[in-house]
């Protein structure tokens, strides 16, 4: 698989360059598809997709200066004929994966028969997450209650087996700091990753790198 599992988007050089290294080319020679699902399940979700879309929010991410860009909303897929979007998404470079809610996010992968694909997909298109999009390929996601899904129902999809913490020590959410994240990671089986908005996590056929301009701590219940 080739996953960069980002807190914020491509917000420094480091991460660009993993990109362009997990691409085998650069940006402006790759397709890319945004999927928004997940940001529907915020408050004013509809608006923050569109901005993400524009670039006018956050770190670059949909705005790169991709050779061509379009948008994959998993909550029609199922109603739509497999032939239509899947040889779209095998010829598709790098599928970029918006944050949110990740239990909502989950559903809909399910849902749409995405999740299954994935796999084979990931060996040649690269899975580019964004905050709950990098979480759900993880052993660990969340939920903002932003939706009426069964309690129950996963919250992510665990290919990779670690768990992952995003925005640590962000101004705009003060409950991850370093501390209760810590104490989150000691009640999770797999080890942690905590990363700022500066950090990313590379992962290119099983190699696990931690990309940063900024800082992070891999964290362990054992």
């Amino acid at each position: 698989m080739k996953l960069l599992l980002t807190s914020a988007g491509i917000s420094n050089p480091s991460i660009h360059d993993a990109l362009v290294d997990l691409l085998g080319k650069p940006v402006a020679e790759a397709s890319a598809l945004f999927v928004p699902t997940a940001i529907y399940a915020l408050p004013n979700g509809t608006d923050i997709a569109r901005k993400v879309i524009c670039g006018s929010m956050g770190d670059p991410f949909c705005d790169l200066g991709w050779k061509s860009l379009g948008v994959l909303e998993l909550t029609t897929l199922p109603s739509i004929n497999q032939n239509l979007w899947i040889p779209m998404l095998q010829q598709t470079d790098a599928l970029l994966v918006g944050g949110g809610d990740c239990q909502y996010l989950c559903y809909w992968l399910q849902q749409s028969g995405l999740a299954d694909l994935l796999p084979s997909l990931l060996h040649k298109m690269v899975y580019v997450g964004l905050s709950a999009g990098s979480m759900v390929m993880t052993r660990y996601g969340t939920t903002y209650n932003g939706h009426t899904l069964p309690a129950e129902s996963n919250k992510s999809l665990g290919l990779v087996n670690f768990a992952l913490h995003p925005h640590l020590d962000h101004e705009s959410f003060p409950e991850n700091s370093l501390d209760n994240i810590e104490k989150l990671a000691a009640t999770i089986s797999v080890p942690s990753y905590a990363i700022d908005d500066q950090t990313a996590i590379k992962v290119n056929e099983g190699t696990i790198e931690v990309i940063s301009e900024g800082h992070w701590k891999l964290l362990s219940n054992k």
